[in-house]
C-alpha cells in the first residue's frame, strides 16, 4: 500500500456478548453499542491468563458488564487501562473496579487540548466522561505489568489530548483505541481534538515496528506501518481540499463540507465539519489561511 490511501475494512463480526481470542493471551468483547461513530460498538481486550488487563471497559452497559465478568470468572483483575475519556470507553471502569479491586491506569483526567474560546460551545462535552479520575496516572513510556504481560504506555493525542495507546511489549502488538482504526478515520473534533497533535501521533507511531494494532472499533489492522502512512496521506489530501475551497471563495465551513463531503453519510456532516475546523485550525496556525481572530465553526477563512 506504500503512501496510497489506507483500505478500509468494514467486514467485521463483532460477537456482541462474547470474549473472542484475537491474540495469544488477548481476548476482545465488543459492546452492543453500533452507531455511525462506534461502527458495531466498542472493543473491550482482556489482556492475560490468570492476571489480566481489562482495556477499555467501555460505557455503562448492564450487558456488556455481565460479559465482561462471564469472561473474566476464575481469574484476577489487576488492571484496568482506559485509552481516552469518552462515555463509549472509559465509564464501566468504575463499576469494573468496584466489582474485582483492580487499579485503574490512564493517561489522566478528561480535558480539552485548548481553552474555549469566547462563546463557543464543546460539541462533544455530552461525550466526555469528565468524572473519571485515575488511581494510577501512566505517562508516555511508562509500564504496568502482570502475569507474563507488560503493557507501555504511548501517548498518542490528537482524537483526545489525552489519548493512549497501549504496546503490548514483547508481541509487536499495540492496542490503538481511537487513534487507528481499520474502519474509518478517527474523528478530530476541536476543542477536544488538535489535528496538529493528531499528525505528530501518527509519525510517532510510524517510529515503532508495530506488527499489529487492536483498536476500539472494529477489526485489526494488520500492516500498521502501510496503514499509518495511508492515514497520513488522506489527512494531507483533506488538508490540500480544504485550501483548494479556501482560494476557490468557500469561505464558510458548511460551504466546504457540502462539496468536500458530499459522497458521505449526512448524519456525519456535523462531524465533518469539526473534521475542517481541526484542519483550518492548523492551517492558520501555519499561516496557510488567514481568519478573524481563532479559528472558529462559524468563522469567515480567507487565502493567507
Amino acid at each position: 500500500m506504500s503512501d496510497d490511501l489506507p483500505k478500509f475494512e468494514l467486514a467485521f463480526q463483532p460477537a456482541h456478548g462474547v470474549a473472542v481470542d484475537v491474540a495469544p493471551g488477548v481476548q476482545r468483547v465488543t459492546v452492543n453499542n453500533p452507531s455511525p461513530f462506534t461502527f458495531h460498538g466498542t472493543n473491550s481486550y482482556i489482556v492475560g491468563d490468570r492476571s489480566v488487563c481489562v482495556i477499555d471497559p467501555g460505557p455503562e452497559d448492564e450487558a456488556h458488564f455481565q460479559a465482561l465478568m462471564r469472561a473474566l470468572e476464575g481469574r484476577e483483575v489487576t488492571h484496568i487501562a482506559v485509552s481516552h475519556t469518552h462515555k463509549d470507553h472509559s465509564p464501566l471502569s468504575r463499576r469494573l473496579k468496584e466489582a474485582t479491586g483492580a487499579v485503574i491506569v490512564a493517561e489522566g483526567p478528561h480535558r480539552a487540548a485548548r481553552p474555549l474560546h469566547d462563546g463557543e460551545a464543546n460539541p462533544f462535552a455530552e461525550s466526555s466522561d469528565v468524572d473519571f479520575v485515575p488511581d494510577l496516572v501512566l505517562a508516555d513510556g511508562d509500564v504496568v505489568e502482570g502475569d507474563g504481560w507488560t503493557l507501555s504506555g504511548i501517548a498518542t493525542p490528537g482524537h483526545t489530548a489525552n489519548h493512549m495507546a497501549f504496546g503490548l511489549e514483547g508481541t509487536g502488538i499495540t492496542f490503538s483505541a481511537d487513534h487507528v482504526m481499520a474502519w474509518a478515520t478517527s474523528i478530530v473534533a476541536p476543542p477536544d481534538g488538535s489535528m496538529a497533535d493528531f499528525m505528530a501521533s501518527l509519525e510517532r507511531l510510524l517510529q515503532r515496528d508495530d506488527r499489529l494494532y487492536l483498536p476500539g472499533h472494529g477489526g485489526p489492522v494488520t500492516s500498521p506501518a502501510a496503514f499509518c502512512r495511508g492515514l497520513r496521506t488522506h489527512r494531507r489530501m483533506r488538508e490540500r481540499a480544504i485550501l483548494e475551497r479556501v482560494k476557490a471563495g468557500d469561505r464558510l465551513i458548511a460551504d466546504m463540507v457540502k462539496v468536500i463531503y458530499r459522497e458521505t453519510d449526512p448524519r456525519l456532516h456535523g462531524a465533518a465539519a469539526l473534521s475542517v475546523l481541526a484542519h483550518l485550525e492548523d492551517l492558520t496556525e501555519r499561516g496557510l489561511v488567514s481568519t478573524d481572530g481563532p479559528a472558529r465553526l462559524a468563522g469567515v477563512y480567507l487565502p493567507a
